[in-house]
């Protein structure tokens, strides 16, 4: 007889974990999170979104469209529709977490199945390797401009190694080590840094827009700077493809959120945590770059997106130097909080009994470099309409299977234990879902199929499936609403396979 109970606000705890503690789907990490231990405050999450949201990749986001002919009023508006956009499936994802206490990957068993959750899981991880490798490169160019500051143009121009100063790549390194090591201690290192460097990462930012604003003689000849494209034609075919890439720079999060809301005091608290931390800090962070990059061309007359660069051009010592350890310390907190400790659980959900949360970590450090991650970001449509709206569509899949089965299909009740057996309510076929798995094919093929770049790379200029062109336009979009309701469809004539045999049920009474 196992004893679940449900406190009055509703989060589920299973107080005895013996029944599953030998099961092999089992380990500590991946455990659900007793009730008396779920004390993040709406303070952590809001801290959360900030050290998640102030870094380079967001100021690249911002910065990107604006390389690619927007004005700052259409590149702001694209940002923040995008990101209310995504605080949607990040919420009702966010549920699960903070109601049993679980993480992402095991969440994903209820819909998946108990190994079929690998798949969902590990798309997650690698897209998180690819983001930590794209975070890691871009805080090793502020600490090689940093140094170059400081010593000299010897630093800067040393020799060249597989196509960049090798100077660049000891930057590299030690920036990937100082991850590791905080990594290595585990999720509650990881919270107090987060709580640490929220209210000192918007420095950095705000140094270098003074600057530039000083420079530039003001707002005025920085917001008179014209739109490349106008408000026609031109406009919104480039608008459509950058909505979706807006929108998938949090897909990610949109799925594994679960993995910070299992610690959830409430989910008044998640939930006002995020609707304060993420709309307001990504706004924030998006005006910053709009004006500093629109700032930049004023001064420099090209459009430097990179902001690592764009200091590097300052006269400043000084400025740079400070302007850049704050970002140092931006981009280590969105880094650990946003692709560490994600793909950690998720590689840990593979292998239980063999994977930590800190074995985890360095998987995901390593796969970060293989990527390669300086090529991803050797151009801005390759990042924003070939990286990011390329795994979009396929996340975007999973996120319809997920929220179409735990409102619709679940109605938010999971019988917690099955989800750590082997044979029980979510073995499905063999461990497998297959409609879930169906749904999810046919949502990414549909979202993604057409991929297509202007330029022929990454993608042919036709699609790699010509007659799927145009839906790639909105692969998030597509891949969410096409996988949802080929789920619901597959599972139309099916029991509500997620639906335990009782309710949850009020402190003091047992289920079976």
């Amino acid at each position: 007889m196992a004893l679940t109970t449900t406190s009055s606000d509703g989060r589920v705890d299973l107080a005895d974990h013996s029944s599953i503690a030998d099961s092999r789907f089992y380990n500590a990490e991946l455990a659900p999170v007793p009730v008396a231990q779920r004390n993040w405050t709406t303070y952590n999450y809001f801290a959360l979104w900030m050290g998640m949201a102030h870094n380079i990749p967001s100021y690249l986001l911002a910065s990107g469209l604006i390389a690619l002919g927007m004005d700052w009023v259409q590149a702001f508006m694209t940002i923040t529709l995008g990101n209310i956009i995504v605080l949607i499936p990040m919420l009702l994802n966010s549920h699960a977490g903070t109601r049993y206490g679980i993480p992402f990957p095991v969440f994903a068993r209820a819909f998946y199945g108990v190994r079929g959750a690998n798949l969902a899981a590990l798309l997650r991880a690698f897209i998180a390797c690819g983001w930590f490798g794209i975070q890691t490169w871009v805080g090793g160019q502020a600490i090689y401009v940093i140094i170059g500051k400081l010593a000299g143009d010897g630093w800067m121009n040393a020799s060249v190694v597989a196509g960049q100063p090798i100077t660049l790549w000891i930057s590299f390194a030690v920036f990937w080590i100082l991850q590791m090591l905080i990594i290595w201690r585990g999720m509650d290192a990881v919270r107090k840094f987060e709580n640490w460097t929220a209210p000192l990462v918007t420095v950095g930012f705000l140094i270098m827009l003074v600057y530039v604003l000083v420079k530039a003689g003001g707002f005025g000849p920085i917001l008179s700077q014209p739109s490349k494209l106008g408000w026609g034609s031109d406009f919104w075919t480039v608008f459509a493809p950058s909505l979706m890439g807006m929108i998938a720079f949090w897909a990610t999060l949109s799925l594994n959120m679960p993995d910070f809301t299992r610690f959830g005091g409430s989910q008044r608290k998640q939930f006002w945590g995020q609707i304060l931390g993420l709309p307001t800090t990504m706004s924030f962070i998006a005006i910053v770059a709009i004006l500093t990059t629109s700032g930049g061309a004023v001064l420099f007359g090209d459009v430097i997106w990179d902001p690592a660069a764009l200091a590097s051009r300052f006269s400043s010592p000084v400025v740079v130097v400070v302007a850049l350890v704050a970002l140092v310390l931006a981009t280590i907190s969105a880094n650990l909080a946003a692709n560490v400790v994600s793909p950690s659980y998720d590689f840990s959900n593979a292998f239980p009994k063999k994977v930590t949360f800190a074995v985890g970590g360095l998987i995901t450090g390593i796969i970060g470099v293989v990527i390669m991650p300086w090529r991803l970001l050797a151009d801005a449509d390759v990042y924003i309409n070939g990286w990011l709206g390329f795994y979009g569509g396929v996340l975007g899949a999973v996120a319809g299977v997920l929220i179409s089965g735990y409102w619709l299909r679940a109605r938010t009740v999971i019988a917690v234990e099955d989800l750590y057996r082997e044979g029980g309510r979510y073995w499905f076929s063999g461990g497998w879902n297959i409609p879930a798995l169906v749904a999810t094919v046919v949502g990414a093929v549909l979202a993604v199929g057409g991929a297509h770049s202007a330029s022929g790379n990454p993608f042919p200029k036709d699609g790699l499936i010509p007659f799927l062109k145009e839906l790639y336009n909105y692969s998030w979009v597509v891949g969410l609403v096409a996988a949802s309701l080929v789920y619901l469809l597959l599972n139309a004539r099916t029991s509500r396979e997620s639906a335990p045999a009782s309710r949850p049920v009020t402190e003091g009474e047992a289920v079976v």
